[in-house]
């Protein structure tokens, strides 16, 4: 088990450096790799979500991010979904709490998804209509 532990660490460490050289792909496919060799792994499951996030925003569509996808929500989701995932995933990316790299931009990209879409702005419903005229 030890060795798991030690080739799923030199996997984060390779997931990390495709962060830094900005192959998304590439780092997401060593942090899952890191994942299955070790799903106990100090700091995995974070640098997993920051990932999540930045190829979420990453992945446009009609050159747009889609944001509901970026707080891992459908696009007709409730309000009350929309707040759940936000503070789940700003619990966990939060730069306090997450020391993988990306974090920090990770927390302000969800943070912007969710001042557009959360119930007090109307712009998340205006957007969620233009996106549905578009679909």
């Amino acid at each position: 088990m030890l060795c798991n532990k030690d080739e799923a660490g030199r996997a984060k460490e390779l997931a990390e450096k495709k962060f830094a050289e900005k192959d998304l792909g590439g780092a997401k496919r060593y942090a899952l790799m890191a994942q299955r060799l070790y799903s106990d792994l100090d700091g995995l499951h974070q640098l997993l979500a920051t990932l999540d996030v930045h190829v979420s925003f990453g992945e446009k569509i009609n050159d747009e991010v889609d944001w509901y996808r970026v707080l891992g929500v459908e696009p007709l989701a409730d309000d009350d979904t929309i707040r759940r995932h936000y503070r789940k995933l700003a619990l966990v990316i939060h730069p306090d709490k997450n020391k993988s790299v990306g974090a920090e931009g990770a927390f302000h990209i969800i943070h912007e998804a969710w001042s557009l879409l959360s119930p007090m702005t109307r712009s998340g419903r205006a957007y969620l209509q233009l996106k549905l005229v578009r679909i």
